[in-house]
């Protein structure tokens, strides 16, 4: 599987479908989550909160509403809103969100650093267990994931987590 590290926006990858670090509730309100819904619709959200509640360690794909996306795959990694997170959370809703995108045929997904906003966990942690979930992931369909953030400091936190995983 191809694995790309970017600095950049999660609404506007090159990819099939992107995870949103959702809540157990399929709230979007803020962080990443409220700025898919402002892009992509209301529709997002609402389906998400029908199909609620979705468990940490577990995920849903969604319709991306006027994205260009196929679809949205909400991984939880709190079960409220803006509830801190962890590692260990953070990497069940990672491998989750592989599951879920593989098992919708996407063929690319971009992840972004899930739970390092409202989530408050340390970008590094947040890396290491998202590569983590990456590196080992074996699947039928996804060829590309897209690594992505805003932030450099977090694009840097991704680089250094690919290149110390155990695999290397």
């Amino acid at each position: 599987m191809e694995v790309e590290i970017v600095l950049g926006d999660l609404r506007v990858l090159p990819v099939e479908g992107v995870v949103n670090p959702a809540n157990s509730r399929g709230e979007m309100g803020g962080g990443v989550a409220g700025a898919l819904r402002r892009a992509g619709g209301a529709e997002i959200e609402r389906e998400a909160m029908a199909r609620a509640p979705i468990p940490v360690g577990e995920a849903i794909a969604t319709t991306a509403g006027s994205l260009a996306y196929r679809r949205i795959v909400h991984a939880p990694t709190m079960e409220r809103p803006a509830m801190e997170t962890t590692e260990a959370k953070v990497a069940s809703a990672a491998r989750a969100a592989l599951r879920c995108a593989d098992a919708e045929g996407l063929l690319s997904l971009g992840i972004p650093a899930l739970g390092t906003g409202v989530g408050g966990l340390d970008p590094e942690a947040a890396a290491r267990a998202i590569v983590g979930a990456v590196a080992s992931f074996r699947g039928r369909s996804l060829r590309k994931i897209l690594l992505c953030a805003l932030a450099p400091e977090i694009v840097e936190a991704f680089r250094r987590a690919w290149e110390e995983r155990p695999s290397a």
